[in-house]
């Protein structure tokens, strides 16, 4: 820390009876009233270097009269530096200190015009040549001017602080002088400017050695601080990303406790209005760089915009921004929660979607028509996004998903399904919507998907057959494996369709592999048990390796006929693409063996014959 001392004679200040005077072998002639307290002391040291005292001692008309100086900006230990420089008292200045007494000197009006070498004169000199040429008195005396701020403006000092630090952010590390920097790690650098230095430590710097020293600044000091290094166009964006992800970390801790907003008291609105300026402050400082900020980091941001009521722009260029590199995020940090009134889920849902929808614009121009609406739910846009948009379309026309990436997010959101699945109050159509976000092609399994439906089913027992039918619809059951077959085949809430196309599959899977199924699933048993005898269905079923054909051919006629009568099949049915489910049937048979496909209609007329 430099410091500079003024002045050669000791100090004679003395305190009686709540006044402070000098001693001195002069009476005083001089009593001035300051923030309460009262000191007497002498005209001709102080009159002669403070233009204030003297208009103000020539407008009393008694000599006894006290000076009152009611709007003085500063304390009164402030006071008493300015006053014992007048008397040529030794005082010490410091970047703790100058920017206070220089306020205060400025209020007395201690300039040159009064005499030359005063207060001022002197503070300005050591604020530029010394302060400011250290990097930690820098970021001192910057957080020394938040207790001044119209003062500190008026006087230039906040912006010429913000200047000499965001020059040495820009300069290289080695030609610096970093006075007291990482003093808080164990190191000293106390430098005199009048002569006397101490030891420095020469500790070698990383490339965000700053960032830790500028996230004990306030909020609109940092703002200004991080735009005056962004515009030197020196710094790189991840740097920049991780300097705001370290004051984010500091600054917004444990953000979860006020989720309950309106439970809160109202002596913490102004707590909960402080917090989300800040938020919002360090969202407008985002690097518009992809990968500037880690995709995690940026989740975060978004978990405490929905805790703080953010503006709908700000969670909207978060969205945005975690879209363009949504492979990076990880289950847990998509569990967004929801303190939306008008929403009973758990976790945010519809801010998931949109963060889907941006993923898959990447590459893509933007979009002309006005916004979709999803059955139940709807996302406006306001201006402020638009304008968002347009500054992320060059990014996300440069940087479209690649094919790994969607890999990547089809099992990130496969895995986020199955954890927002069990909410009593989540929305078919919304979760549908979610797993459908994905192209088919980054699915190279289904299981992770069934496991999802299957605890949809589960946490949602009141839906109906269609529904049921509806949301396994999207489930190809020819991507499932053996063990989720197994699985699937045995489990009474999916719809008969889906367990009948799980045994075709699985069945034709064992043929080809010489291997035999089970026996059939309970609720396929109770189907057809007033068709034929269960315990022969059963049995049917089975298959050695010696018998390489489906025995069960008149019963899986048998068991697609009483499905038909259950799921209300129209084979005559014409979807919107213009195929019937008379093809759809028969595309769920696998093409090969075909030796197994020969067996099975030899079978069946062998069946027909013996009827007859």
């Amino acid at each position: 820390m430099k410091f500079m001392k003024l002045g050669s004679r000791p100090d004679t200040f003395f305190t009686t009876e709540a006044v402070r005077s000098v001693s001195s072998e002069i009476s005083s002639d001089l009593i001035v009233q300051v923030k309460g307290s009262r000191y007497l002391l002498h005209k001709f040291p102080l009159l002669s270097k403070c233009l204030r005292l003297q208009r103000l001692c020539v407008e009393k008309t008694s000599q006894h009269e006290i000076v009152e100086l009611q709007d003085f900006p500063c304390g009164i230990e402030d006071f008493e530096l300015c006053a014992k420089f007048c008397y040529g008292i030794t005082i010490t200045l410091s970047a703790h200190n100058i920017v206070s007494v220089r306020c205060a000197a400025e209020y007395l009006q201690m300039t040159e015009d009064v005499e030359k070498g005063n207060l001022i004169c002197k503070l300005q000199v050591f604020l530029n040549s010394c302060v400011l040429s250290g990097w930690r008195d820098s970021i001192v005396t910057l957080q020394s001017t938040k207790a001044f701020p119209l003062w500190s403006e008026e006087l230039g000092i906040t912006s010429t602080c913000i200047e000499a630090i965001a020059s040495k952010v820009l300069a290289h590390p080695l030609k610096m002088n970093l006075s007291h920097s990482y003093s808080r790690r164990g190191g000293r650098d106390d430098i005199s400017c009048n002569g006397s230095q101490s030891l420095r430590h020469n500790k070698p710097l990383s490339k965000d050695w700053w960032a830790e020293d500028l996230a004990e600044l306030s909020i609109d000091l940092y703002w200004r601080t991080m735009i005056a290094i962004k515009s030197g166009g020196k710094v790189a964006a991840s740097l920049i990303g991780d300097a705001l992800r370290i004051y984010a970390s500091r600054w917004l801790p444990n953000i979860s406790k006020h989720a309950n907003l309106e439970k809160n008291k109202h002596s913490d609105s102004d707590s909960i209005g402080k917090y989300r300026l800040l938020l919002e402050s360090i969202i407008s400082l985002l690097p518009t760089e992809r990968g500037a900020a880690s995709c995690s980091f940026l989740l975060k941001l978004l978990k405490a915009a929905n805790i703080l009521k953010a503006s709908s722009s700000s969670k909207m260029e978060l969205a945005t921004r975690v879209g363009l590199q949504l492979e990076d995020a990880t289950v847990g940090d998509l569990l967004i929660p929801c303190v939306s009134k008008t929403s009973d889920t758990i976790y945010d849902v519809d801010i998931i979607i949109t963060i889907l929808e941006q993923f898959m614009l990447q590459g893509q121009s933007p979009p002309t028509s006005p916004p979709r609406m999803k059955e139940d739910f709807v996302r406006r846009r306001s201006r402020s996004a638009e304008n968002i948009d347009l500054e992320f379309q060059e990014s996300r026309r440069s940087s479209s998903a690649s094919h790994s990436s969607k890999l990547k997010v089809a099992k990130l959101v496969d895995g986020y399904l199955q954890e927002i699945a069990s909410e009593e109050k989540l929305p078919l159509s919304k979760f549908i919507f979610i797993a459908e976000a994905i192209p088919e092609f980054a699915r190279l399994d289904h299981d992770d998907l069934y496991r999802a439906i299957d605890i949809y089913l589960k946490g949602h027992p009141g839906l109906n057959k269609n529904e049921r039918k509806r949301l396994c619809r999207m489930l190809d059951c020819k991507k499932l494996s053996m063990k989720v077959c197994m699985h699937a085949a045995q489990n009474e809430l999916l719809p008969l369709r889906v367990v009948v196309q799980v045994l075709f599959f699985e069945q034709a899977r064992a043929t080809m592999s010489g291997g035999h199924i089970t026996e059939l699933p309970s609720h396929i048993k109770v189907l057809l048990a007033n068709h034929d005898d269960i315990s022969k269905t059963s049995a049917s079923f089975k298959m050695t390796p010696a018998d390489d054909q489906w025995s069960a051919s008149g019963k899986l006629s048998t068991l697609k006929m009483k499905l038909a009568e259950n799921e209300d099949l129209d084979e005559n049915y014409v979807d919107g693409n213009g195929t019937s489910s008379r093809i759809k049937a028969s595309c769920i048979f696998p093409s090969r063996p075909k030796r197994m496909f020969s067996k099975l209609w030899s079978s069946n007329r062998s069946v027909a014959s013996e009827k007859n």
